[in-house]
C-alpha cells in the first residue's frame, strides 16, 4: 500500500480567455457562428508534481494568481487538468467554495442530502448524521426555509458543517477559516484542528505564513503556476516572507 495520500504528475491546466467582452449570450453565440470569438490561453499551473505523504500537512504559498486555488480544485476533481494526472486515495473533504452546490430553490434539508450526495457520502450516513450537522451550522429554526431566504453566511455555515461531518482522509482548505461571524470562525477552526489532531492529510492554501507554520509541517510556494520552492513549512515560510518584502 502507498505511503502517499496525494500524487500529482506534471500537472498543467489551460483556460482559453475571450479576448472581447460579450455582454449577452444572443451576442456570444452570433459571434460564434461567425466564427469572431477569439481567445489567449493561460496557463494557471504547469508542470506541477508533488507528493504528499498520509499525514502531512501541506501548506501551499504563493501572491494573487499564483495557480494555488486552481490546484486545490484539480486535487479536489472539481476541474480536469489539460495534462498530467492527480491520485487521491481515500475519502476528501474539500473545502473551497463552500455552498458553491447548492440549489436555491431547495429547503436547508434538501440541499444537506443533495450536497452530500454530490460529495459522495451515502444517503443512509447523512440521515445519521443530520441533526449534528445543523446544530453545528447553527441553522435549527431555518433548515426547511428555501435556500434563496439564506444569507451567504449561512450557506457557507451549512456548506461547512456538511463537509466536516465525515472524517476525511484528506481535507483541503482554500482560506475557509474565515467562514462565519468570529464565534463561527473559532469552532470551524477547532473541528479543523481536531481532524488535523486525528492524523488526516491536509492541504492548506492560505496567503499567511504565520497560519501555514501554525498548522502544516510542509509547504510549497507556487509562482505563475509553477513550483518554486518545497520543503519543512518553516523553512519555506522564510522564503516566501522574503518574497513578500521584496515584491
Amino acid at each position: 500500500m502507498s505511503k502517499y495520500a496525494v500524487e500529482v504528475d506534471h500537472v498543467s491546466m489551460k483556460f482559453n480567455i475571450n479576448k472581447e467582452g460579450v455582454d449577452n449570450i444572443k451576442e456570444y453565440f452570433i459571434r460564434l457562428v461567425k466564427r469572431q470569438l477569439h481567445y489567449v490561453e493561460f496557463w494557471a499551473l504547469r508542470d506541477v508534481s508533488f507528493k504528499v505523504e498520509k499525514g502531512d500537512r501541506v501548506g501551499i504559498l504563493g501572491f494573487n494568481g499564483a495557480g494555488k486555488s486552481t490546484l486545490l480544485k484539480v486535487i479536489a476533481g472539481v476541474l480536469k487538468p489539460t495534462q498530467g494526472s492527480v491520485k487521491v486515495r481515500g475519502v476528501v473533504a474539500p473545502l473551497l467554495e463552500l455552498g458553491a452546490g447548492f440549489d436555491k430553490n431547495y429547503s436547508g434539508r434538501e440541499n444537506v442530502y443533495l450536497y452530500a450526495a454530490t460529495m459522495g457520502f451515502p444517503r443512509e450516513f447523512i440521515e445519521s448524521k443530520f441533526d449534528e450537522i445543523v446544530e453545528f451550522a447553527e441553522l435549527e429554526d431555518f433548515i426547511d426555509s428555501p435556500l434563496k431566504s439564506y444569507s451567504s453566511g449561512m450557506k457557507a455555515r451549512l456548506g461547512f458543517a456538511i463537509a466536516t461531518a465525515v472524517k476525511p482522509d484528506v481535507l483541503i482548505l482554500d482560506e475557509v477559516l474565515s467562514v462565519g461571524d468570529a464565534a463561527f470562525r473559532a469552532k470551524s477552526q477547532k473541528r479543523i484542528e481536531s481532524l488535523m489532531g486525528e492524523g488526516v492529510t491536509v492541504l492548506y492554501v492560505s496567503h499567511s505564513t504565520g497560519k501555514v507554520e501554525e498548522l502544516c509541517n510542509k509547504a510549497i510556494i507556487l509562482d505563475h503556476g509553477q513550483i518554486i520552492a518545497a520543503g519543512e513549512s518553516s523553512e519555506i515560510g522564510k522564503i516566501y516572507q522574503n518574497m513578500t518584502v521584496n515584491k
